[in-house]
């Protein structure tokens, strides 16, 4: 897959069947386009591309609403490249992309990017104040050379999968709920790095995750967990809050990993957030608190060694 994130500097040999949009999370909807847009392509002898942006462009149009996202630009390459798309281009969007008419935006699409056939969904639009609706874009379309697809919206048991509803599911703690519409688990991604060496304490070692702020993170509780590192992955407990048992401090990612003893600070750790176990809540004592997290590692190992066998034998 080619990685593009300046169009100007793009050079390309064939023409493009391209779709536009934030595709955070490439959930199940995103998945079904670009399968079929890769189909498409394949049958027209052109390449199937992807345009997309960062940051969203909400951040840009309107910053009092913070953007939680779903993926990273690195992640959503990866996942991208995995349903066989040809050409994945993250463009910067920022006030001059912003300022860009309809007219404009499709033209640079078709210089630089070779636009040939264009899929949108129904309420698509681009451009300057939203101006390029599917009418605008086909008009554009018939001056510059690209067709207009309007594709309908993937549904799920007659509801739409989107981005918005799987943040909504993470802000309750639904994380089975966005799985299912993610066709994966929802995931965190850090560094592992030096907390307050309590959990160590108590006799449940947790690794602590550097969480960028932008990132959205299920509801605070606590969760049975896969955390993987490098290529291996591994069951665990993960607990999101503030430790209401000790300090009340910033909201932390942390996760004991199930029969592992390994120095990880530094490394990279990919959290997939199972099912979760309860909210989190204050304990009077310490005893009270080792003694619920001992019951969680054991409901968390039963639920992942179910997990686990059923990944098997779908």
């Amino acid at each position: 897959m080619l990685l593009i994130d300046n169009w100007e500097q793009a050079h390309l040999e064939q023409d493009t069947v391209a779709t536009i949009g934030a595709f955070d999370g490439v959930h199940l909807g995103h998945q079904f386009l670009i399968r079929n847009l890769v189909a498409r392509a394949k049958e027209t002898g052109r390449l199937a591309m992807v345009v997309t942006f960062h940051p969203h462009p909400v951040a840009v149009l309107r910053p009092d609403l913070p953007i939680r996202y779903l993926t990273t630009p690195g992640e959503k390459a990866v996942l991208m490249e995995q349903l066989s798309l040809d050409i994945l281009a993250i463009l910067p969007f920022d006030a001059q992309m912003a300022r860009m008419s309809a007219a404009e935006f499709t033209g640079a699409l078709v210089r630089h990017l070779r636009l040939r056939e264009l899929w949108v969904g129904p309420d698509f639009a681009l451009g300057r104040n939203r101006e390029g609706d599917i009418a605008t874009l086909r008009a554009l379309g018939a001056d510059l050379g690209f067709a207009v697809r309007a594709v309908e919206p993937f549904l799920l048991d007659g509801e739409v999968v989107s981005s918005t509803r799987i943040r909504a599911l993470l802000a309750q703690g639904d994380v089975r709920g966005a799985t299912r519409l993610l066709g994966r688990y929802p995931t965190v991604a850090g560094e592992v790095v030096p907390g307050a060496r309590r959990g160590r304490a108590l006799g449940y070692p947790t690794a602590n995750l550097e969480v960028r702020q932008e990132r959205a993170v299920p509801a605070d509780g606590v969760y049975a967990v896969f955390a993987v590192l490098g290529t291996e992955r591994y069951p665990g407990v993960a607990n999101i809050g503030v430790r209401p048992s000790f300090d009340n401090g910033a909201r932390t990612v942390e996760t004991f990993i199930l029969d592992f003893d390994q120095d990880i600070y530094g490394c990279d750790l990919v959290v997939e957030f199972v099912e979760r176990l309860r909210p989190e809540q204050r304990f009077p004592n310490i005893a009270d608190l080792v003694r619920q997290i001992g019951q969680d590692v054991e409901v968390a190992r039963r639920i992942l060694d179910d997990e686990a066998r059923s990944r098997k034998n779908p």
